[in-house]
């Protein structure tokens, strides 16, 4: 196991409140893990994006089923890019909305295209591509 390296951060009072208020929230014990936990997401992001080999991440899309000519055009998008999706679940939220969760693998840069393309189209009212590792980058 590495030795464990202590370092100050400058931040102000009120700052610092804030940060303690939302860590608080999120039941961590203590600042030191929190500010790990930063650290990793954006060591994450950053190799992810820079990543000349095949990543994995996540896309959850929130939509109105209604729209209409929706579904047809998120199923085209999926069976054209079907080598980048591993999986998908699909969970209905009420009597118009659903969510569906797909599982993305893939080059970075086709990974967020087929995100960009999902989330843009019409009726999907919100989306989100989290980028995730192997866990062999973190220590």
């Amino acid at each position: 196991m590495e030795k464990t390296i202590r370092f100050s951060v400058s931040i102000s009072p009120d700052l610092l409140k804030k940060f303690d208020k939302e860590i608080k929230a999120r039941a961590y014990t203590n600042r030191s893990r929190a500010v790990r936990d930063l650290i990793v997401n954006f060591i994450v992001e950053r190799e992810w994006e820079r990543s000349e080999t095949e990543v994995m991440g996540s896309l959850t899309l929130l939509y109105d089923h209604e729209t209409r000519g929706l579904l047809k055009k998120l199923i085209e998008i999926q069976h054209e890019r079907h080598e980048n999706i591993a999986s998908t679940m699909h969970l209905h939220i009420d009597e118009h909305m659903c969510m569906e969760i797909l599982a993305l693998k893939g080059m970075p840069k086709e990974i967020r295209e087929l995100a960009d393309r999902l989330i843009s189209c019409r009726g999907v009212k919100h989306g989100k591509l989290v980028m995730s590792t192997t866990g062999k980058e973190i220590t």
